[in-house]
């Protein structure tokens, strides 16, 4: 029919009206997700995890994780990954447990953080256990192209466990940390640093006299000065807890009303004044040793940091391991990028638009 009526005009010109009449008047939105790679397709282990992201000071977008034969195993090192223009480069490995006297130790949870005004840090465990870790350091001036010597934290001192520090209005770092001891007692408390990580500050474990046993916490900030910590715990619910004084003393833990799995989760502030965490929202039956299904993996919106929307399913389908260990970062252009292990097989990097999440 359309045909017909443009059958006396010029081919070209009838070509172009047919186009236009057939296509549609408007384009269905774009969702949310701009961007789901894997950072790598094959490697030298078997198993990865605990992947961290960061924005560098030019703008390169970088992951670490760590990786190994299985967690706690001798072998597992830190490795690193930066996206470039053509995707993403072929990791490295940049840290290991190797001691002085030649034996290993395994590493675990890398944190990246971006110094403002000069070097991109990775922060790690070293050590046995959770229980027995303590936490290292490297820096780099070039993106992460070459590392300073690794360097012990001063004792006392773990430095960001599983999320990343945030710089206060001040200056000062705040580093979201946590404890787990041979008990199996778990608690939650922070690092500061008013000289850029030179020498830290540990506060005092955030009270808990409802019983919640949080680690990994992830710092917010309000409007109205206030930081907020958000946490993973092992009675079914993720936990907050609030400072007035910038990180020096905090309120009791207290539960939100998100579900957790006991597994990690992690959360970022928007420059929109919203807080969006990636989280399982999945359950965990309280005094179970283990953790529930880490499945699916979640986005949930606050506008309070106390109730929260879910507004975006990441993965939902059901894998042995599951999809663990998320980070988040808000980058400079706006978008929000996120990394997680995937089935402790790979580590999948995502890339969302905030302004299309309700």
């Amino acid at each position: 029919m359309i045909r017909s009526v443009f059958r006396h005009l010029s081919p070209i010109l009838a070509a172009v009206l047919i186009a236009a009449v057939a296509a549609p008047t408007s384009a269905e939105p774009a969702g949310p997700v701009v961007v789901s790679e894997f950072i790598y397709a094959t490697a030298p282990y078997p198993q990865a995890h605990a992947s961290t992201v960061v924005e560098t000071r030019t703008g390169v977008i970088a992951a670490a994780w760590f990786g190994g034969a299985y967690e706690r195993s001798p072998d597992v090192e830190i490795w690193f990954a930066r996206r470039g223009p053509a995707g993403w480069e072929t990791p490295v490995s940049v840290a290991d447990g190797v001691q002085a006297d030649g034996s290993r130790l395994p590493t675990w949870n890398p944190v990246l953080f971006q110094d403002p005004e000069g070097a991109l840090h990775l922060f790690y465990k070293t050590g046995p256990s959770p229980s027995t870790w303590w936490g290292m350091e490297r820096t780099s001036t070039d993106d992460g192209r070459s590392w300073s010597p690794p360097r012990r934290l001063p004792d006392g001192i773990l430095g960001p466990i599983k999320n990343k520090p945030v710089v206060l209005a001040d200056g000062t770092w705040l580093s979201p940390s946590s404890t787990e001891t041979p008990a199996e007692e778990w608690s939650i408390h922070f690092e500061r640093s008013e000289d850029r990580g030179q020498t830290w500050t540990s506060t005092p474990p955030v009270a808990s006299p409802v019983g919640l046993a949080a680690i990994q916490p992830s710092l917010l900030f309000h409007p109205d000065g206030r930081l907020e910590a958000v946490a993973r715990t092992r009675q079914g619910v993720l936990s907050m807890t609030w400072s007035n004084d910038g990180g020096r003393t905090w309120s009791p833990l207290a539960a939100i009303d998100l579900p957790n799995p006991n597994a990690g989760a992690d959360a970022v502030t928007l420059r929109d004044g919203r807080q969006l965490i990636v989280y399982n929202h999945s359950a965990h039956l309280p005094g179970d040793p283990g953790h529930g299904p880490r499945w699916p993996l979640n986005l949930a919106l606050s506008d309070d940091g106390v109730t929260w929307r879910k507004v975006l399913t990441l993965e939902d389908a059901p894998i042995k391991d599951g999809y663990a260990y998320p980070a988040i970062i808000q980058t400079r252009d706006g978008l929000v990028h996120l990394t997680y292990t995937y089935n402790r097989e790979r580590i999948r990097h995502v890339v969302v638009d905030p302004s299309k999440l309700e």
